[in-house]
């Protein structure tokens, strides 16, 4: 086993062992150009050693390095799985080879999908929803979280510490040397921050919203969040736990701004002088406007910008009597994501026939987004009448926010 990796403690008696993947640049679909962290989290018990969550598979000997530098794995006596996906336990059967006799605790569901994607696991013991558990001595309470974003998901909550053990929750994809939000930028948190929640969250916004409202009822202290991506909250320090949940109250509430996405991909540059008139309408009506040229930009980051935004107006040419595949990609993406409460249009150039403006209304029509005005299409070159049309466009949709 190597020894080059140390645990960082986080807490009295708490320790990061996990491990950072400063390479990573897609997950399921979602950029990731700021890399990601495998959070693992290690407790110091009264009467031994306890352990959340493993990391991705191929990080196994480096979270275990981890471990090794605070207490020989074979110690530890509890491994609780708040989150079946494969990067927090892709490395669970080789980690717990090196454990010895370990009791692993899972939620119902989550001992299900264990089973699923691993052979030959020991019994495992199932913790219920609002159950106690005295792990090595500590007093751990169980708060399943269903579909935030498995089915399997749950928090783990330590009452003696207020720490929230909060697996996907409250996380975001960002490889860095500080385990501490404190430790970077707060523009560059709260931005990997929503990229994280409107990516993955966003089609769950009304779960998170009960989820907020039942630990707000629990009157949990919480004076650390301890999430399995990115970094920790810690009460205290500057951005602290409230910072992250107020947010994420916000992004579940669909609180919006003034903002309109304009969304587009071009052929011979007709469909992207469409766009830019209708973000001139943007302005001129007094709201922001955010032009995203699909031949530079990700679904993902599309994704982040629709989630605060009040308007979405998306264009495309017509190519084989369809959308561009660029627009096909990315509505299909988002209305699987489903945001809420927009207002928005369509707009798009063509040679012979001119289906992509019909198809982008019926993809609106069913993600259920508020069309305001009607939309625009052009024969090859818009002229000034049609760019005009453009122009109101987009002040029609900013209007209507």
């Amino acid at each position: 086993m190597s020894r080059n990796f140390e645990a960082v403690e986080i807490g009295d008696g708490l320790f990061w062992v996990g491990a950072i993947d400063w390479d990573v640049r897609d997950f399921h679909g979602y950029s990731t150009p700021a890399g990601s962290t495998y959070n693992a989290y290690l407790l110091r018990g009264p009467e031994g050693w306890v352990l959340f969550d493993t990391v991705k598979e191929h990080f196994a000997e480096e979270m275990l390095s981890r471990v090794a530098s605070v207490v020989d794995p074979s110690r530890v006596d509890v491994l609780v799985s708040n989150h079946s996906e494969p990067d927090h336990t892709g490395s669970l059967k080789g980690i717990l080879g090196e454990l010895g006799e370990v009791r692993l605790v899972a939620s119902k569901m989550g001992a299900r999908n264990l089973s699923f994607h691993y052979d030959g696991l020991p019994d495992i013991t199932v913790a219920a929803d609002g159950e106690r558990m005295a792990l090595a001595g500590a007093e751990v309470l169980f708060l399943e979280t269903r579909m935030l974003h498995w089915p399997d998901s749950m928090f783990s909550y330590l009452p003696d510490s207020g720490v929230l053990i909060s697996q996907d929750a409250f996380g975001m994809h960002l490889a860095g040397s500080g385990r501490l939000a404190g430790d970077y930028d707060p523009a560059v948190l709260r931005r990997q921050a929503a990229k994280y929640y409107a990516n993955i969250l966003m089609p769950f916004s009304p779960l998170v919203s009960r989820l907020l409202s039942k630990v707000g009822d629990l009157g949990l202290r919480i004076d650390l969040i301890a999430p399995d991506h990115g970094p920790v909250y810690a009460a205290g320090g500057e951005p602290g736990p409230e910072w992250i949940t107020d947010l994420w109250s916000r992004w579940a509430e669909g609180e919006k701004v003034r903002k309109v996405v304009v969304v587009f991909d071009t052929m011979w540059h007709s469909t992207e002088l469409m766009a830019r008139s209708v973000a001139e309408g943007v302005a001129r009506a007094g709201a922001e406007a955010k032009v995203l040229h699909l031949g530079g930009t990700h679904r993902s980051d599309v994704a982040t910008e629709v989630l605060e935004a009040g308007g979405l107006v998306v264009g495309s040419p017509t190519i084989n009597n369809q959308v561009f595949p660029t627009l096909a990609d990315v509505m299909t993406y988002l209305r699987g994501l489903k945001p809420g409460g927009l207002v928005g249009g369509c707009f798009g150039s063509y040679g012979w026939s001119g289906e992509a403006v019909g198809s982008l209304e019926e993809i609106l029509d069913g993600m259920k987004v508020q069309r305001v005005a009607e939309s625009v299409s052009a024969r090859f070159v818009p002229d000034r009448e049609k760019l005009a049309e453009c122009v109101s466009l987009g002040a029609a949709v900013a209007e209507s926010m």
